[in-house]
């Protein structure tokens, strides 16, 4: 599968919702794929798929309802507290009031980047609004390598969850990869998915570092479905 995209997710991990009974399912048959890799930017999301000339994505359906996103909060309900030690603070407006917002960024997340520059045609796939998504991209892609940003409107609503439905991308399914922390983001296409593990601020993580490998591998992959498959198998 020669040059490849990915899509990623830079989203708050709390605002996705819980995941319903047969999402679980789909994590356990994912789960023997997490231990196959050591386990270890933000809450990530990849999809991979052929080079095309256009991008293009279905517009959502019209019961496909954005909801309006809260201000950040921490658990207790109170406003997120400044980190000392962010490498991005975003400005957010929302409902006439500006919350900083603060962005660690994962370890190793520009290495990664750079070598999935190299392997993929990268696409940013968020469930997040694209009033901070965006915002943070700008700040996190330093060489261009997300050549389009799709935000919280190309989901689908499902159960509470906003899903990506990657039939809607416009690419073979078989040269299709999603990344994500959460099953409920690919509770309709399972066999595409790579979960990874979410992630907040352990500086000695390497989970970015560990996918390398495998990326590497599907780029020359024609169809992804045979070597996901092998993996889970193990």
């Amino acid at each position: 599968m020669d040059n490849t995209s990915i899509i990623t997710q830079v989203a708050n991990p709390k605002e996705e919702e819980s995941i319903s009974s047969s999402q679980d399912k789909v994590s356990q048959s994912n789960s023997s794929l997490k231990k196959h890799r050591s386990r270890s930017i933000f809450s990530p999301f990849f999809c991979c798929f052929r080079n095309y000339n256009d991008y293009h994505v279905e517009p959502p359906p019209a019961n496909n309802k954005a909801l309006s996103l809260p201000p950040p909060t921490e658990e207790n309900g109170s406003p997120p507290k400044p980190i000392s030690n962010a490498d991005f603070i975003v400005p957010v407006e929302i409902d006439g009031t500006v919350h900083q917002v603060y962005v660690l960024k994962r370890p190793h997340v520009d290495e990664f980047l750079q070598k999935m520059g190299e392997l993929f045609e990268c696409i940013l796939f968020t469930a997040s609004l694209a009033k901070y998504a965006d915002p943070v991209a700008d700040l996190l892609d330093q060489w261009g390598v997300f050549r389009a940003r799709l935000f919280r409107e190309s989901c689908v609503f499902h159960r509470g969850n906003y899903v990506k439905d990657l039939s809607r991308l416009g690419r073979e399914l078989s040269k299709v990869i999603i990344i994500d922390n959460s099953p409920a983001s690919y509770i309709f296409h399972p066999e595409n998915a790579v979960p990874v593990q979410s992630w907040f601020d352990d500086l000695t993580d390497t989970e970015l570092l560990d996918l390398i490998p495998l990326f590497e591998g599907l780029s020359k992959e024609e169809d992804v479905y045979s070597l996901l498959q092998s993996l889970r198998n193990r």
